[in-house]
């Protein structure tokens, strides 16, 4: 049967409820979030005369938990009008409405015998073949689903979303034992396909796959830093980035989870899992104990393993428990990854470490390499699901069965042999059958050593992507040090940028114009898209500076022209030019999807011109497209300035989109011409379709732009009035001022005696000669600098 999801029935609105809701709420689907009737009427109320019967109490918990969660940072919701798709009521008088929803996610407390009461309502006001999920973290489906008819328990399973519901990527689905096939493999295609998840099909066990495996992680450590005399710091600087995991890598990862949460999967699973064989694991080691005795649960009390204390973050000394100031971690053989990118590359050299560090992954990745291998079929049939999971859920870079093939299957079980582990039987017997790592790659494909079949197969759900680490070698049609051109097939090539932080220097923009050059002699367009944590976070800064600080403003202005040169041959090619933008797209990375033909932007793309940051104004087109898209946007009779005036401010505050759908806001993304994907998985697959049927269509390199509106001396003197009266009140600095007049001068047209229609190379040009002027400042030197050493803006 064909299944729409037209509306979601929410039932529970705390921290995951409202997120969950959210998140449909992204998408487009309209929701119905519901929560308990409070049990009293506050004193502000009853001031107001309102009772038990009145609506507004009634309502008020599920109010304000959406108010709460629409507040949080980071924001659950893509944009602030779509909370409106929301609507709230309570469970008393307003379960009836779910008969007119087509799923309904319960989300209450996570006890049994409250669940069931919830179903019980449920079971009442649903119409027949509704879906009925349960967002447990740990409940047994097949507990919840008892005594239900035989439509509830056919439409009924687990769907487990991981907090916060719009950032995390897992979605374990978990079939009750009467869930039909039907209902699964919808979920795991809409999971995947609307809500931009990573679907994975769990086994009704505890904790499911992500939180048992990441739980014996965290577990495993917490053993392990004691038995090594190992600080928190050493820790976090050792499960960290330089692994391909999160910033906040353990402890500080704890500390904004909060440690109860954690405790209380770690105990239902010392609990419910007698027979694993690192049962003993999961009990609590003393220091956490005292925690929890002492409320230190991290963030939400205050204090954790880290403490804030003033402006001074402070450390859990583990042996005192008491807490002292943060001591710097390093490692000689950390020191020796410096020089490798990629963390997959990395963990060959960090097992082979003579230091503690060594010592530490060696014990750290044996424990985890026999635990994973043990949980196999425990916890689901096929490993990968493993691994999808742990990236999915926590933010692993490589899942523990990518690790153990980067390290070397029988490295591997070579180094857990030498710290007391055996890994499973199903691993030795795929050694001897001649299959030495558990994936493979064939025909842009990832294959995986399946356990049942004994052989090699096709990972399925791939269709729908393009994987750019399994084509790059053998579609690569060029490269230099900085990017490297792929093709997609079908006519269309990509380019990907391989630069640090994927910035824009001379080696990007060499790289932009050989594939435009490819594209216009062979090809029929061209995608500009990667799939690293960022599309790219703009110019190369390094090189700027050193060319202003030894004062080569002649290669300097070469050097911008290029680059805006560059930027016009994505505007003027004679084929399609799609940018694939997501995460971090950031002073050029913006101004490269300005002027592509189209942008398909990832849902989580944060998108802005922040050149103001660092002492400059965008240099790379960006000031002059503003202009453009402003003059764009002038209206017969309407307040011209007005608009030219929210276009300079959005350039002169550095405004970051904090979604692509906040990009159309700003008016770096436009509504009409560009689109969004919220499956970043999906996003050069769907570029390339986009390319292909611009091309398709006929495409026509367009001429150039000479209609452009300025409005002169009129505009400018409202904006330099503005950036007076701004320094007097304080509200920016002396060269806050002079950048921003600076930038009034390109957007204005210069001081035109009256509004003129120009051409962008015109504006261009009073760019460059404000971008370069900017550079020979002094206060900019040091914001660039600050920039560069620092990593964040300097205000002076």
């Amino acid at each position: 049967m064909k299944r729409n999801i037209k509306k979601v029935a929410v039932i529970g609105s705390g921290i995951m409820g409202s997120g969950i809701a959210c998140h449909f709420a992204n998408i487009g689907v309209e929701v119905l979030l519901l929560d308990i009737v409070p049990r009293e009427v506050t004193e502000a109320e009853q001031k107001k005369g309102l009772t038990l019967e009145s609506k507004v109490v009634r309502n008020r918990l599920v109010n304000e938990h959406l108010a709460n969660a629409l507040k949080s940072k980071p924001s659950p919701i893509y944009h602030p009008s779509f909370a409106n798709r929301i609507t709230t009521g309570n469970t008393t008088d307003d379960m009836p409405k779910i008969a007119d929803a087509d799923w309904v996610i319960e989300v209450v407390v996570e006890r049994l015998d409250i669940k069931k009461l919830v179903f019980e309502q449920v079971e009442k006001y649903r119409k027949l073949g509704t879906l009925i999920t349960s967002n447990t973290s740990g409940i047994p489906i097949h507990f919840m689903s008892e005594g239900r008819s035989e439509d509830f328990q056919k439409h009924f399973c687990g769907t487990h979303f991981f907090n916060p519901a719009r950032y995390l990527k897992l979605f374990e689905i978990i079939p009750g034992p009467k869930t039909s096939q039907e209902v699964l493999d919808f979920l795991n295609g809409y999971g995947e396909k609307f809500l931009g998840k990573t679907s994975v099909v769990a086994k009704d066990t505890p904790a499911f796959i992500g939180n048992r495996i990441g739980i014996f992680g965290i577990q495993s450590l917490f053993h392990q830093v004691k038995e090594m005399g190992l600080t928190v710091e050493e820790v976090d600087k050792l499960t960290g980035p330089v692994i391909g995991r999160p910033k906040s890598a353990t402890f500080r990862t704890v500390d904004v989870v909060g440690l109860d949460t954690l405790v209380h999967v770690a105990n239902g699973i010392y609990e419910n899992c007698p027979n694993d064989e690192s049962h003993e694991l999961f009990k609590l080691p003393a220091f956490v104990q005292t925690m929890m005795d002492n409320n230190w649960l991290g963030s939400k009390t205050g204090q954790g393993f880290y403490k804030k204390e003033g402006k001074d973050i402070l450390t859990l000394d583990l042996d005192t428990l008491e807490y002292r100031p943060n001591k710097k971690a390093s490692f000689a053989t950390l020191e020796l990854t410096k020089t490798i990118d990629k963390p997959i590359d990395r963990f060959k050299v960090l097992v082979k470490g003579k230091d503690k560090a060594g010592e530490f992954y060696r014990k750290n990745f044996s424990a985890m390499f026999q635990y994973c291998s043990n949980r196999v079929p425990e916890i689901t049939e096929d490993f990968y699901k493993i691994d999808d999971a742990m990236k999915a859920g926590f933010g692993w870079e490589n899942g523990p069965f990518e690790i153990w093939d980067a390290i070397g299957v029988e490295k591997g079980i070579e180094l857990m042999k030498a710290e007391g582990y055996e890994p499973a039987a199903w691993v030795t017997e795929m050694i001897a059958s001649g299959n030495n790592s558990f994936y493979s790659v064939k025909e842009g494909a990832t294959y995986y050593y399946n356990i049942q079949s004994k052989k090699a197969e096709k990972i399925p759900g791939q269709d729908a992507f393009i994987i750019l680490n399994n084509i790059r070698e053998s579609k690569k049609i060029w490269n230099n040090s900085d990017s490297i051109i792929t093709d997609l097939g079908d006519g269309i090539i990509n380019l990907e940028f391989t630069s640090k932080m994927n910035s824009i220097g001379a080696g990007v923009l060499q790289g932009i114009n050989k594939a435009i050059d490819i594209a216009e002699k062979e090809y029929n367009g061209l995608v500009i898209g990667n799939q690293g944590a960022n599309f790219s976070v703009g110019a190369n800064l390094g090189m700027i500076f050193m060319m202003a600080v030894e004062q080569e403003y002649d290669e300097l202005n070469m050097a911008i022209k290029m680059f805006q040169d560059t930027m016009m041959r994505c505007r003027y090619s004679a084929i399609p030019v799609i940018a694939a933008p997501h995460g971090m797209t950031l002073g050029g990375g913006c101004e490269l999807t300005m002027h592509a033909d189209r942008a398909v932007a990832a849902a989580e793309t944060y998108i802005g011109l922040v050149e103001f940051g660092v002492g400059v104004i965008p240099g790379g087109g960006g000031s002059k497209e503003m202009a453009l898209r402003a003059s764009d946007l002038f209206r017969k009779n309407d307040v011209e300035l007005n608009v030219l005036q929210e276009y300079f401010l959005t350039v002169g505050m550095a405004k970051v989109a904090t979604s692509a759908y906040e990009g159309f806001d700003t008016g770096v993304l436009l509504k009409g011409r560009d689109m969004v994907v919220v499956n970043k998985d999906r996003q050069i697959a769907t570029a390339k379709q986009v390319a292909l049927q611009m091309a398709e269509q006929g495409y026509t390199q367009a001429p150039r732009r000479k209609d452009i509106k300025v409005l002169g001396k009129q505009a400018l003197g409202m904006f330099l009035v503005g950036t007076d009266s701004m320094e007097a009140g304080k509200y920016i600095s002396e060269h806050d001022k002079k950048i921003a007049n600076k930038l009034a001068y390109v957007m204005a047209g210069g001081d035109l005696s009256e509004p003129t229609l120009v051409t962008e190379q015109y504006l261009l040009d009073l760019e460059r000669e404000a971008f370069l002027s900017l550079t020979g400042e002094r206060k900019s030197l040091e914001r660039i600098q600050y920039m560069l050493t620092k990593g964040k803006p300097l205000r002076n």
